[in-house]
C-alpha cells in the first residue's frame, strides 16, 4: 500500500501513537514523537524508551500507527514492522534523534505498510483505503 504525500507529510509532523499486542493479543499503545516515513511504503519508528512495544514486536511483528490530529490524517496504517539494533537504518535513526536529543536510540523500527484504513467519522470509517 502505498502513502499519499499528504499523508507521510503528516505522519512526520505529528505525534503518532503507535499500537502492538503480545502474541496472545494482549493490546498496547504508546505516544511516539521520532517517527517519520523514508518512502511512500516505510515507516522509520524510533524506539528510545520502549519496553513492552519492543517485546510485542519481537514475537508479533503485526502493528497499528495513527497519527493524534485525525483532521491532518484521517487514517490508521497497518503492516509489519523490522527490528533493527545495527546497520544502515539503525544508524540513520541514531543521526536523527541525536541531532534532537542526546539520548542514543536503543533501535530503529521498520514499519512497511500493507493497509490504510479511514479513521475519519462518517460512513466511510474502518474502511480500507483502495
Amino acid at each position: 500500500m502505498v502513502m499519499t504525500d499528504e499523508m507521510m507529510k503528516a505522519v512526520e509532523n505529528d505525534l503518532v501513537f503507535f499500537a502492538t499486542s503480545t502474541a496472545d493479543g494482549v493490546p498496547n499503545v504508546v505516544p511516539i514523537g521520532f517517527a517519520k516515513p523514508i518512502d511512500s511504503e516505510h515507516i522509520l519508528i524510533v524506539d528510545n524508551y520502549m519496553h513492552k512495544t519492543h517485546e510485542n514486536l519481537e514475537k508479533n511483528p503485526e502493528a497499528a500507527l495513527v497519527v493524534k490530529d485525525a483532521k491532518k490524517c484521517p487514517y490508521q496504517f497497518k503492516g509489519k514492522v523490522e527490528i533493527f539494533e545495527s546497520g544502515k537504518i539503525f544508524d540513520d535513526a541514531v543521526e536523527w534523534v541525536t541531532n534532537v536529543m542526546s539520548k542514543q536510540p536503543k533501535a530503529a523500527m521498520l514499519m512497511t505498510v500493507e493497509k490504510i484504513y479511514s479513521v475519519q467519522p462518517g460512513p466511510d470509517a474502518g474502511k480500507q483505503v483502495d
